[in-house]
């Protein structure tokens, strides 16, 4: 009997409403390699810290909330990136599939590649995946880069793949003042997600200051100091260049 392979995590939310559809049992793994300004979880960059678990540990707790998600809901896998640990989703997806449990994962697409062995792997994954929420941080790589510390490329592609592949996915995008909200740049972005076709959701996520304490209390210095949320208008500003509402489709996937 092989060996189970062990998942580092950083934390769970058994109640989760805003990381797919329906209620979630939601796992953020531990490790990412992107250093994102507008993290509000710095404390989950560490890779091969948290909490070792078991893929059946870990579906084996989030069935103890079954009974709360109805038609809709299922489990969530975010981050950190939880790519970094693709093995390890894909044992966990697996079963979670045995179970008839919906699956969703939410990810930067930041190591995303068509080499080997990721891509196989990859591959594996999408046969346990029903929704994918995909952050693209900034259409343009160099500014990509400047608010991330890594470029966009391969992300694109990535997007590109799964709409290929007809991967249902959810887009979301963090609005954050003077690095992200330019209306060329979102309608850039907007022009981009037009060409996919598999596009079910398309998320404006105002950036907020929530994680600021955590960057504090680990000795970071906080990249984003004086900068406020966005205003409700620039919201909606950015909701009407994004062209948000032609992507409602649908509420569930399975």
């Amino acid at each position: 009997m092989s060996k189970p392979t062990i998942g580092y995590v950083h934390s769970t939310e058994s109640f989760g409403s805003v990381d797919g559809p329906g209620i979630r049992f939601v796992s953020f793994m531990q490790g990412c390699r992107m250093r994102c300004e507008f993290c509000h979880n710095p404390d989950t960059w560490n890779i091969g810290t948290g909490t070792p678990m078991s893929a059946r540990e870990l579906l084996d707790e989030a069935l103890k909330y079954r009974e709360f998600w109805g038609n809709k809901g299922g489990v969530t896998v975010s981050g950190g990136e939880p790519l970094l640990q693709i093995d390890f989703l894909i044992e966990y997806f697996k079963l979670a599939k045995e179970e008839g449990v919906n699956t969703t994962l939410d990810t930067c697409g930041m190591p995303f590649t068509y080499d080997e062995p990721f891509f196989s792997r990859f591959e594996e994954l999408l046969t346990y995946t029903d929704l994918i929420l995909l952050d693209i941080k900034h259409i343009r790589s160099e500014n990509h880069k400047k608010i991330t510390g890594w470029p966009n490329e391969n992300i694109l592609e990535l997007a590109r793949y799964l709409s290929d592949k007809e991967q249902p996915v959810w887009i979301r995008h963090v609005l954050v003042p003077e690095r992200s909200d330019f209306d060329e740049h979102l309608k850039e972005l907007g022009a981009f997600v037009k060409t996919l076709h598999n596009v079910y959701k398309f998320e404006v996520l105002p950036y907020h200051t929530m994680g600021k304490y955590k960057w504090e209390n680990m000795g970071f210095r906080y990249k984003l100091e004086g900068i406020e949320p966005p205003t409700e208008e620039r919201v909606e500003n950015a909701k009407k260049l994004l062209d948000t509402e032609s992507y409602q489709k649908y509420a569930t996937v399975h």
